[in-house]
């Protein structure tokens, strides 16, 4: 069975050397109290909670699944599910970064993430649950009604109830302008509706973990207009709920089945079926998308995490097998004469896929907390300039923060369960788990297509390459600094390079689009895996600039720092040189077939 170790190392070094979190928040009225030691303790605590709670229980929940019960609609989760979850509460976590005036604790958003991505890594499924929650929170704090929040958001923020977002319906996918889900107003009540419709892929639609579950839930008005322009947004409880706060009368939303998938098997996948279900407006009539996108855009950054917490625990374990497995003999002779093989990690190819897997955790965890730090950054700034240029930042690496590192976990689960040969296909070692588990989050909260048309068409183009170009003044500010140094050359050249590239890229296809919007479609993903290159680049070079000036010191953190850079720019950086070439080739090549020949 895998076990997991939280990063906390290389955590500090993120928060600390790198990005001066404590510092940087400190300028902020709300965090004027943080420091690096409380970060610290708090990151130390969860993850004992992570390591000790949630990853022994993993693997087991990946064997049982959730059970539905047909006749009562009920979802039973896996063995352990329940207690895990009222340990979590009773350690105050669900409360951590959320407001005091709801009963949150008021920490970072950063502090949080950093918390999350060890949970995803212990066990991404159970962390399901209490992270769709979160959101639920951050939706109806920004948009929900004073009544809406003094109902839902203490009992949200103390773990008592948990939230879903439920958009999709079986016809439509990503396509919200065709959801058919229908709100009536109901007479004499303003602000509330009967709801009546289907959703399908809710996860945690309905579970036993808590008594109740407040679902955010799409649905259209009668005098909507068609499309997305005619999405209102409604918060309907699983119990209705009374003015005291006591649970009422069940509502008329309930389970009708739950999906049976490759992965994930702990977290209830479910289909949920409204029928005069209560519910009452959140923001707006018919602005119920843009509300429903603060949700959405937590969560395709928790999706990140995933991808990020699953590429550590991965990487992890396959280290540990590939230090013990004793496999033929090095190529450049023995390197443990005297045993009858040599360990597997003297195979280049072997620390190549290793090397794989912890330069894009690694470089993965300081994109994602430093996105994070640029949302603390905009939600408590009083400066409105510095406002305005963290929300376009966070606003361009929302789309790349899950759809990179997701397609990253994927390629490191993989070549972390090749590691183990044949028993990496075995259940009993947990590493196919991983892949499987990893394979979701390419797909959920927007396809990594869906990022890459929303980083390309509306991030990027949008605005004729603004965003793009604030983070670039980032890029070129740290290049003008350390250009002269000999020692970061190998860091600097190959990342000004990739820059000009990017630069000329943009302008090319900003070109292309301009006559034919298929350009935009045909050359998206390899845009964004481009992009996403780049700021790693970026952040690795700031990593090695770092390492650099502390390796003096004979800790051998930082010779590894230095090491995984290197690799980094030397075997992975590459790949930006043929996606640049395909995303240059247009839609043409995928154009040209007949419909009828495929």
């Amino acid at each position: 069975m895998p076990t997991y170790t939280p990063p906390l190392r290389d955590m500090k070094f993120v928060l600390h050397e790198l990005l001066d979190a404590a510092g940087e928040l400190k300028r902020l009225p709300v965090h004027a109290d943080i420091d690096a030691a409380t970060i610290d303790a708090v990151l130390e605590e969860g993850g004992r909670f992570a390591a000790e709670v949630l990853a022994p229980i993993n693997h087991s929940a990946d064997r049982e699944g959730c059970r539905y019960d047909r006749d009562s609609g009920a979802v039973h989760t896996p063995a352990g599910y329940k207690e895990a979850y009222a340990k979590y509460v009773e350690g105050g976590w669900p409360a951590l970064a959320a407001d005091p005036e709801h009963g949150g604790q008021g920490l970072p958003h950063l502090v949080n993430q950093a918390f999350y991505e060890m949970l995803n890594g212990a066990n991404q499924a159970w962390t399901m649950y209490p992270g769709l929650s979160h959101g639920a929170y951050e939706c109806l704090l920004s948009h929900g009604t004073e009544e809406q929040k003094k109902t839902y958001l203490p009992r949200i923020v103390s773990g008592e109830w948990t939230g879903t977002m439920c958009l999709t319906e079986a016809h439509c996918g990503t396509d919200l302008g065709l959801l058919r889900t229908k709100a009536e107003p109901v007479p004499g009540s303003p602000g509330t509706y009967r709801l009546n419709g289907s959703k399908i892929f809710i996860s945690a639609g309905e579970h036993d973990m808590a008594p109740n579950i407040v679902h955010l839930v799409l649905a259209r008005l009668p005098d909507a207009p068609p499309g997305s322009k005619g999405i209102s947004l409604f918060v309907v409880p699983k119990f209705l709920v009374g003015a005291d706060g006591s649970l009422g009368a069940r509502n008329g939303i309930r389970c009708a089945g739950i999906e049976h998938k490759m992965g994930i098997h702990g977290s209830a996948t479910c289909q949920l079926v409204l029928e005069d279900a209560i519910g009452t407006l959140v923001g707006e009539p018919h602005k119920g998308l843009p509300a429903m996108f603060v949700m959405m855009n937590a969560a395709r950054i928790g999706v990140g995490m995933q991808g990020l917490g699953l590429t550590e625990v991965a990487y992890q374990n396959a280290v540990a097998y590939a230090r013990d497995r004793l496999q033929m003999r090095s190529l450049s002779g023995p390197k443990a004469p005297d045993k009858p093989a040599d360990p597997i990690i003297v195979h280049p190819d072997v620390r190549k896929m290793l090397l794989t897997a912890r330069a894009y955790a690694e470089g993965g965890r300081a994109l994602a907390m430093w996105a994070t730090l640029q949302i603390d950054k905009a939600l408590n700034t009083e400066d409105e300039d510095e406002r305005r240029d963290c929300e376009d930042l966070v606003a361009l690496t929302t789309p790349i923060v899950k759809a990179f590192l997701t397609d990253n976990a994927w390629i490191a689960t993989s070549h972390c369960m090749q590691v183990f040969g044949g028993h990496g296909y075995v259940r009993e070692w947990g590493m196919e788990q991983f892949v499987r588990d990893s394979r979701i989050n390419m797909i959920y909260e927007g396809t990594n297509t869906i990022q890459a048309l929303d980083l390309l068409g509306r991030k990027v183009l949008g605005d004729n390459g603004a965003k793009l170009k604030k983070f670039g003044r980032l890029v070129s500010e740290f290049i003008e600094a350390e250009g002269t140094d000999e020692a970061m050359q190998e860091f600097v050249n190959p990342l000004a390079d990739l820059g000009d590239k990017v630069t000329k890229l943009t302008t090319e296809l900003g070109m292309k689009a301009f006559r034919d919007h298929d350009e935009v479609g045909a050359a998206a993903v390899d845009y964004l895996r481009v992009c996403g290159h780049l700021i790693f680049a970026y952040f690795w070079a700031r990593m090695a600039r770092v390492a650099l000036d502390r390796q003096g010191g004979g800790d051998p953190f930082y010779a590894a720092k230095l090491a995984t850079a290197r690799f980094y720019f030397a075997k992975l950086l590459p790949e930006t040189a043929g996606l640049i070439r395909s995303a240059r080739s247009g839609a043409a090549p995928l154009l040209a077939m007949d419909e009828a020949l495929f």
